[in-house]
């Protein structure tokens, strides 16, 4: 039995030695060196695609719709025709202006020759005739008159042959004036206001029916087509929305802290998760004038140019944004793990002989591994980078290199 005591009691005094040995050895620390290289401050966010030029399509009167001649996606031109309506009745309509007003220029027409014809011919039949009384009764007084110089007619003849003249002078005058009478000026007023409305109303029923023929207003590509033929579309409701898609707008949606960092002229990169590894590039256009809610986020809305040669972005498309805010050439940079704060901003030093030291710095420009130290470290510096290990000042270590 007191063997097996003294074994155990050795036994435990080994491994007590064991420890204190080891509790004696240096920590093993991770450190990583300070390098030069380029590095890009990249502000990532989220953003959506709308057409830099648009214009929407809309009916100006209601009627059914008989064709739709595109399809979304197609390039049109500009006055192109898009679709064409149906309106009950149009046409009818416009047949029946365009014979009313014939009927009515045909009267006008009629006024203007003096009026209608059996009237007039009527009495330029009695005109004449008594035009031709009239010359036969003037021979017949002219001759009388001769032969009264002869003394061969009396005075009493001349004088009945004079008034048979006048008499026919006074029944052509009255003709003459009856004829005249028959189209007044308030009737050629008349017929010409009459004239004016039936062309008024064909032109109206023209203007409906161009009105059911939708063009196209603008050059572009059709990104959105609610029309579908059969369907009923009242005044105002959309047939088409048209937009210029090379280049587009991408509306950035950049957090409130981050507005100043973004300028116009940044170099900004667009990812669309539906298209894993593309990617379209642009520049910023121009920064927001008002910070508006977006969920639980603040942000104000950037607007980015953006690249849209083979029209892959089509509007409406939710899309990744990263924008170029700051390039450092040549820059001092260290694992953004290593940096700490402690009340400072700064990281544990590799001194000689293994001690660590607290060293504050000064960042600059960062991605999403590193970061610039502008100023509290040299070329091949050796930062600390996190573990287990508790650090503080003046501790000896043991570095492990990354």
């Amino acid at each position: 039995m007191k063997k097996i005591l003294v074994v155990i009691l050795l036994v435990a005094a080994g491994v007590a030695s064991w420890l204190v040995v080891r509790r004696a050895d240096p920590p093993t620390v991770p450190f990583a060196k300070a390098t030069r290289e380029t590095i890009s401050n990249v502000l990532s966010t989220n953003g959506k695609v709308e057409p830099a030029e648009y214009q929407e399509v809309r009916v100006e009167t209601a009627g059914l719709v008989k064709r739709v001649l595109v399809h979304a996606g197609d390039t049109v031109r500009k006055d192109q025709v898009l679709a064409e309506l149906s309106e009950p009745g149009l046409a009818q309509e416009l047949d029946s202006a365009v014979a009313r007003e014939s009927q009515a220029r045909a009267e006008q027409q009629t006024l203007q020759n003096g009026g209608r014809s059996a009237e007039t011919a009527e009495l330029d039949g009695m005109i004449n005739r008594l035009k031709n009384d009239r010359d036969a009764a003037q021979r017949n007084l002219e001759a009388l008159e001769r032969l009264q110089k002869q003394q061969a007619a009396t005075a009493y003849e001349v004088e009945q042959a004079r008034q048979n003249v006048k008499s026919l002078d006074v029944q052509i005058q009255s003709l003459q004036s009856r004829r005249g009478a028959l189209v007044g000026k308030g009737d050629l007023g008349s017929a010409q206001a009459r004239v004016d409305e039936a062309a008024a109303n064909v032109r109206l029923a023209r203007t409906r029916i161009a009105q059911d023929t939708v063009y196209a207003p603008m050059a572009g590509t059709i990104y959105d087509l609610p029309a579908r033929a059969g369907s009923f579309l009242n005044a105002g409701d959309p047939v088409a929305s048209i937009g210029k898609l090379d280049p587009v707008r991408v509306r950035v949606y950049v957090d409130e802290p981050e507005l100043g960092r973004v300028a116009p002229g940044e170099n900004v990169r667009i990812t669309w998760d539906a298209l894993a590894g593309k990617e379209w590039t642009g520049t910023v256009e121009k920064r927001p004038t008002e910070v508006v809610p977006l969920g639980s986020r603040q942000v104000g809305e950037v607007l980015c140019t953006i690249g849209n040669p083979m029209r892959e972005l089509v509007p409406g498309t939710n899309v990744n944004a990263f924008i170029l805010t700051q390039v450092a050439e040549n820059a001092l940079t260290i694992p953004k793990s290593a940096v700490r704060r402690d009340g400072a901003v700064g990281v544990y030093l590799l001194q000689p002989g293994n001690v660590i030291k607290w060293q504050p710095i000064q960042t600059g420009a960062a991605d999403a591994l590193r970061v610039e130290v502008v100023k509290g470290l040299s070329d091949g510096d050796a930062v600390a980078q996190p573990s287990e290990q508790t650090l503080k000042a003046g501790v000896k270590v043991t570095p492990a290199f990354q």
